[in-house]
């Protein structure tokens, strides 16, 4: 198997490599393919898969960060006229679509994971790892920022969002702490905000998850990141979409990070089979190998889920 280019200049690992290729590349194996890479991010995937399908399948790239977008476009010239790139949702595909005249496609890829570039960059304020503003946006070109939710939503809100998107038992005393904090001052950045949470969180100052420690702040933090970027909800949307775009035969990957995405990727699978429109080609969700999650600890809660149109 050509699986080149694993690891990005920007020191990204791309998830589940190889078993992505192995899923998706048969349903490329023709000239005038289409394959949709959703999350291009920084184009591991979408280089992977070109390397191991038809000369002549194309790929048309999207994702929401632009400056990764160019950075995808850089990293994959070779592959030259057989790549367009669109500033879009994944949630949007239709449009994209449309606009570059394609009717169904062969393969579709989401990987709903960050890159690493986004998580490691302190101006994102994606992590409580370092200082930096509350921002967490994907795309830094549009839309509300953390700093502006955890500013202005009530104490109700806010706990809502840290139950549902976080799975917070403790979203009240937290959302709570939130509200009393910011009637001092507006909290700014991503070590205020992280100090708050640790500060109501039960005396044990690290919290296990399958036996991983994590910071008390982890929920929290995942559960802005979604409500910021409509991470579930465009989801669905991409969910709703894939009868209509799809190609007999055609396969679809997606790989979750958390349970809130792989429950929803899960349910709209088991619908399609159901109904007679695809065969669920994962009976068990893919995960990486223990080799992999030694190199590349991030993916350590990778679950990937394949169909395939009938």
């Amino acid at each position: 198997m050509n699986s080149k280019g694993n690891t990005s200049p920007d020191g990204h690992i791309s998830v589940l490599r190889d078993e992505v290729v192995s899923y998706l590349a048969p349903a490329l194996s023709a000239p005038n393919t289409v394959f949709i890479d959703c999350t291009t991010g920084l184009g591991g995937h979408t280089g992977a898969i070109l390397a191991n399908a038809h000369p002549l399948a194309r790929c048309i790239c999207v994702d929401t960060d632009p400056r990764n977008l160019a950075r995808a476009k850089s990293r994959l010239e070779e592959y030259g006229g057989r790549l367009r790139f669109f500033h879009a949702n994944f949630s949007d595909i239709r449009e994209v679509l449309k606009e570059t005249g394609t009717g169904k496609v062969n393969a579709v890829l989401a990987d709903l994971g960050f890159a690493s570039n986004q998580m490691d960059d302190p101006q994102r304020g994606m992590s409580f790892q370092s200082e930096g503003p509350l921002d967490m946006r994907l795309d830094l070109t549009q839309g509300l920022k953390a700093e502006d939710l955890v500013n202005t939503l009530d104490e109700n809100e806010l706990a809502d969002i840290i139950y549902h998107y976080g799975e917070e038992r403790l979203s009240r005393r937290i959302a709570r702490a939130i509200v009393e904090a910011r009637k001092n001052k507006p909290i700014k950045t991503t070590m205020e905000l992280a100090e708050i949470v640790s500060s109501v969180m039960p005396p044990i100052s690290m919290l296990r998850v399958k036996g991983k420690k994590i910071h008390p702040a982890t929920r929290t933090f995942q559960a802005l990141r979604i409500a910021v970027n409509d991470e579930l909800l465009n989801l669905d949307n991409l969910l709703d979409e894939l009868e209509e775009i799809m190609a007999p035969g055609g396969r679809v990957a997606i790989i979750s990070f958390h349970s809130l995405e792989d429950r929803r990727v899960k349910h709209a699978f088991a619908a399609l089979a159901s109904a007679g429109k695809a065969n669920i080609l994962t009976k068990k969700p893919i995960t990486p190998t223990d080799g992999e999650i030694e190199v590349n600890p991030r993916s350590r809660s990778a679950k990937m889920r394949v169909i395939e149109f009938v």
